[in-house]
């Protein structure tokens, strides 16, 4: 990525808001969009703090929102973890999530890009709950510029 400047988008803010559980020995969090219960991993967490983030800062329709989608990538099934779609239900905003612990490099935009590739979004987001930023594609010009915030819906 050609150094743009991280959006602050203050995740943590969210955390209050999940509901969580222990079974056992694994920590577990109700899932906002599915609506079920799923391991906390990592990048669980920033999964479900960037979706209240995008229902509640955003006013995303929650309707509109779905997670690990199936999409065929140059013919393999791949999963997006964050899809939304605009009010015509065309695909508008792809995000690609990453635990804590994962540096937002260009390996992980290309990640994006690769299962953007089918869908063709308008915007691409990636995300490790600390960092996170967001980039208009320019499909006829083959390029793309990074955005000081996450588009309106």
């Amino acid at each position: 990525m050609t150094n743009p400047e991280p959006l602050d988008l203050r995740l943590e803010r969210f955390t209050p808001r999940l509901n969580l559980r222990t079974e056992g020995n694994r920590r577990m969090v109700m899932g906002e969009i599915r609506r079920k219960w799923l391991v906390l991993q990592p990048e669980e967490f920033v999964r479900q703090l960037l979706i209240h983030f995008l229902i509640q800062d955003m006013r995303y329709n929650r309707n509109r929102i779905t997670v690990e989608r199936g999409v065929k990538v140059q013919g393999d099934p791949r999963r997006t973890d964050i899809l939304v779609f605009d009010q015509q239900m065309r695909p508008f905003l792809l995000i690609e999530c990453k635990a804590p612990s994962v540096p937002l490099r260009t390996d992980v935009f290309r990640q994006a890009a690769h299962y953007n590739g089918p869908l063709r979004v308008p915007y691409l987001m990636v995300s490790n709950g600390r960092e996170s930023y967001v980039a208009a594609i320019d499909y006829a010009a083959e390029s793309y510029r990074f955005l000081p915030m996450v588009p309106e819906w």
